[in-house]
């Protein structure tokens, strides 16, 4: 019956080249190597690797046998490693990038994720600018919207969709939009670089429907577009999770309510899967288990089944 010690002491031979180097790399001694290669062929009835005592070469035979195998436990190897990490205890400094407006849910996950693992600590930043998480040094990322193509791992936990809104004295002096078309007669707060030529996409009960708008004020930060809205500048579109507070408080009136934008992802992004830290994966998953219970939540409450950053 083949053992795969067997079959790992020989895919070290011929990684090593030696018999020599493969004893030194597994810490055993060299006749132990050179007996389980023996044991080894003997089972599979074929040579594997002719030896001379001064050579040493792999067969056609040996050469298949090895690609076929070292593939073989790799896999071993990695279900190892994974299970290890599973039964590890989360510890140690993970540090963490989102979005300025997903602070207020992250800070609720982190201030959850560091009870329940004490051994770790956690570094927040909050950015609205997509920072190379290899240069920064960042073991996890949440981003919104469409994911360029890179080489990072994405893992999507969600959905995105905006609400219109506008402050009560707003609407109170200019009136309120019946439909789409509407806002075009409207001050509306752009969430963007520029007051001019912007359009809003919505979905509603005809489908999608695409309406110019203009206004005052114009920011390409999304708190600065809720503090205008609030102020009475206009209309503003605005990620439900971020508007609900205010709306609750009666500081905003949700508008149009049949139309929100078209829902994008919601990521959780890292740089590799391979080695994930136990204690980035178990953030993810305290993550993707809030996100999921707001999602509920938000469906139950009758405001439509995405949850927003």
């Amino acid at each position: 019956m083949l053992d795969l010690n067997d079959i790992l002491v020989f895919a070290r031979v011929v990684e090593a080249g030696s018999f020599t180097g493969a004893a030194r790399l597994l810490g055993m001694p060299k006749t132990t190597v050179s007996r389980r290669i023996a044991t080894l062929e003997r089972e599979l009835g074929i040579r594997l690797l002719q030896r001379t005592t001064r050579s040493l070469s792999v067969t056609d035979a040996g050469r298949l046998y090895y690609e076929r195998s070292s593939q073989a436990l790799r896999t071993i190897e990695d279900a190892n490693l994974r299970l290890a990490e599973a039964r590890a205890e989360p510890s140690g400094t993970i540090r963490i990038s989102a979005p300025v407006g997903f602070g207020s849910f992250l800070s609720g996950t982190v201030s959850g994720f560091l009870a329940m693992y004490p051994k770790t600590m956690v570094e927040l930043r909050l950015t609205d600018d997509r920072l190379n998480l290899v240069e920064d040094s960042i073991d996890l990322a949440f981003r919104t919207g469409i994911l360029p193509d890179s080489t990072l791992i994405a893992r999507k936990l969600g959905s995105t969709h905006r609400i219109l809104c506008a402050s009560p004295d707003y609407l109170a002096r200019l009136g309120v939009p019946e439909a789409p078309a509407d806002l075009a007669f409207h001050h509306c707060v752009i969430a963007g670089p520029s007051t001019t030529n912007a359009h809003w996409v919505l979905q509603g009960p005809h489908g999608e429907e695409s309406v110019m708008v203009s206004g005052r004020f114009a920011a390409n930060e999304m708190q600065a577009v809720i503090a205008a809205a609030i102020a009475g500048y206009g209309i503003a579109q605005l990620p439900y999770r971020m508007a609900e507070a205010s709306i609750t408080d009666g500081r905003l009136c949700r508008v149009l309510g049949d139309y929100t934008t078209r829902a994008g992802g919601l990521y959780a992004v890292y740089p590799s899967s391979r080695h994930l830290s136990p204690a980035v994966k178990a953030f993810i998953e305290l993550a993707a288990e809030r996100l999921s219970a707001a999602g509920a939540s938000e469906n139950e409450n009758g405001r439509g089944t995405a949850v927003s950053s």
